[in-house]
């Protein structure tokens, strides 16, 4: 892709510009082209398909790129997606696009055509009959379900836009689709992505965006989603590592850069927490990272992975199209060239400043990151992506890990180490976390339990973050003759990450998976394990991502430990029946947490 010369002037930590963005966005826009079919009203790239099948996976190709298209906003461009809604929107074209369905993929697309046709002006452009014809398509998305999640603001956007265009519409499903959103918010700026424990990006480039983009087509009252979404961004800004790498967590990772749309959007809306120069800073530092670790290939396209292709990341709805859902990053250029979020000079993003620890109630974890090295990591105490009993819980490595990082990814097979702990039977039969019951995240403390049936196992398990370390206390109960394994990150050679025991552990180990991860093949995974001899024993141990070693002075106590840090700290952790905390600063300042 080529880009402008960096302007170090401007922006001093990324080199990029509001020219950098078009000249990406013009990139990849005219990569596609030739895999549209004629008459443009689906994009079919090559790759694997998603279980839609490639009718709709092209139908994607068109909707995402229009996206992009419209926050471009050329002419040019946007002529040829007003041909393919020409076409896909006649019964006689051989690329005519399916009707809208109950939980189909279409209600994904029509969001997205209805808010690019918002955004560019184009349905006014269209002829009467074309027009006429956009608008029945958009209007089958009327009485149709959508899966209890982010997909009902989907229909939040089409209905608003068949409203704007004085088409027939149902405000009912608007009202009832913000309601449901409503009973998700948890608090703090976050959202779980329906029923559950369900936190990810979507919370930002979905709940966030849509909600906020309903206010702006209908003229809705918009400053309980503003506040909400500032309240997010207070957070989210630290999930960016110093290289632009965003934590690597949850599901649809391909769309990449889209990690940097709530970010615009907080510029858009005037809904932020952040200077404008730190704003283009992450943003753009996120578009950078992928930009220069292969996320777009000598043929121009976005692959299905994470820098380059890695389908393991994907999930079965990921087809070849999927990742441009990454256009949402380029909401900024909505904003016009003048925008102090384009003028302003860059600001370093918070792990360029210092050690940083965030505790995170809504979804349960931990951010803690280090200068010296500019890496962000995760601690995971309430993200598990399951639905709520008596449904059956599962495993999912991109929610069911203890850690995940901006340079870590989770090893992607059944028998993965890496960032878990595993109550292992006689014969070898492992527990899983399955579904996380909180017990708490505050301060640099966070803590949960999980209860496995096969083998029959209760793990209350609670970290203490210090720098780049992560100490793990663990309370585990299980039948005598079994064994428990812990691991660290998963890493490649040229990243350092260890786990010491500290109590309870006898053997150490390393596993080595040579399809490696998201990051590149052959990583190597530090293990623990240790032999239970039955009732209920502590382990402890510190699991370090780069950033050298730590070995604490610790005291067991009956349910948990006295830890005493390098510097002069003092931190006391309790589980069992009476969970708490308390952490004393060398200045005498106390921090305490009990439960209720």
């Amino acid at each position: 892709m080529k880009l402008p010369p960096a302007d170090q002037v401007a922006s001093p930590h990324t080199g990029y510009t509001r020219e950098h963005w078009l000249a990406a966005a013009d990139g990849l826009l005219e990569a596609v082209v030739p895999y549209a079919v004629p008459g443009f009203a689906q994009i079919r790239l090559p790759g694997r398909p998603s279980s839609s099948g490639p009718v709709l996976d092209g139908l994607e190709g068109f909707a995402r790129t229009f996206l992009l298209a419209a926050f471009r906003g050329r002419d040019d461009v946007l002529e040829r997606y007003a041909e393919g809604l020409a076409t896909g929107t006649d019964p006689a074209s051989p690329y005519a696009w399916p009707a809208i369905a109950d939980n189909s993929q279409q209600i994904v697309e029509a969001a997205s055509i209805a808010l690019a046709l918002h955004e560019s002006g184009l349905y006014d452009r269209l002829s009467p009959t074309v027009r006429r014809r956009v608008a029945a398509w958009l209007g089958g998305i009327t009485g149709k379900r959508a899966w209890p999640c982010n997909w009902v603001l989907f229909k939040v956007i089409v209905q608003q836009f068949l409203a704007n265009a004085g088409a027939p519409h149902t405000p009912a499903e608007i009202a009832e689709a913000l309601g449901q959103v409503e009973s998700w918010y948890v608090g703090d700026g976050w959202y779980t992505d329906g029923d559950g424990q369900n936190y990810d990006y979507y919370c930002g480039w979905a709940m966030h965006l849509y909600t906020l983009w309903y206010t702006r087509m209908s003229g809705a009252p918009d400053a309980v989603y503003r506040d909400r979404l500032s309240a997010f961004l207070a957070s989210y800004q630290h999930f960016f590592a110093a290289d632009g790498a965003p934590v690597h967590q949850g599901r649809s990772l391909t769309y990449r850069f889209a990690a940097a749309a709530p970010l615009w959007l907080g510029a858009l809306f005037d809904a932020t927490p952040l200077p404008p120069g730190r704003t283009r800073r992450l943003a753009s530092g996120t578009l950078r990272h992928f930009l220069s670790h292969g996320a777009v290939g000598e043929d121009g396209l976005l692959s299905l992975g994470w820098h380059g292709e890695y389908l393991p990341v994907t999930q079965a709805y990921s087809g070849p199209c999927s990742p441009y859902w990454a256009s949402k990053g380029f909401i900024g250029l909505l904003l016009p060239a003048g925008h102090p979020v384009w003028t302003a000079t860059e600001e370093p993003g918070p792990a360029e400043t210092g050690d940083q620890v965030v505790a995170l109630r809504g979804p349960g974890w931990l951010l803690h990151s280090t200068r010296d090295d500019g890496i962000v990591r995760l601690v995971n105490h309430g993200s598990d992506h399951n639905a709520p009993p008596p449904e059956p819980a599962h495993d999912d490595p991109h929610y069911d890990r203890f850690a995940y990082s901006t340079h870590t990814a989770p090893v992607i097979v059944t028998d993965a180490v890496d960032n878990r702990l595993a109550v292992i039977a006689p014969g070898g039969t492992e527990s899983r976390r399955g579904r996380i019951e909180r017990i708490a995240a505050a301060d640099r403390f966070a803590a949960s339990r999980s209860t496995s049936g096969k083998p029959p196992a209760v793990v209350e398990s609670a970290s203490y973050v210090h720098g780049p370390h992560e100490i793990r206390l663990h309370r585990v109960t299980a039948p005598a003759g079994h064994t428990v394994r812990e691991g660290g990150h998963a890493t490649r050679e040229d990243l350092a990450g260890t786990i010491t025991p500290l109590h309870g552990w006898h053997r150490e180990g390393v596993a080595r998976f040579s399809a490696g991860t998201a990051f590149g093949p052959d990583v190597t995974v530090p293990y623990l394990e240790a032999d239970h001899p039955g009732g209920t024993v502590l382990l402890a141990s510190v699991v370090t991502l780069a950033g050298g070693s730590l070995t604490p002075d610790l005291v067991v106590t009956a349910n948990g430990c006295v830890l005493s840090l390098p510097g002069g700290e003092h931190v006391e952790i309790e589980l069992g029946d009476r969970p708490r905390y308390l952490r004393r600063h060398p200045d005498g300042t106390v921090v305490t947490w009990e439960s209720a």
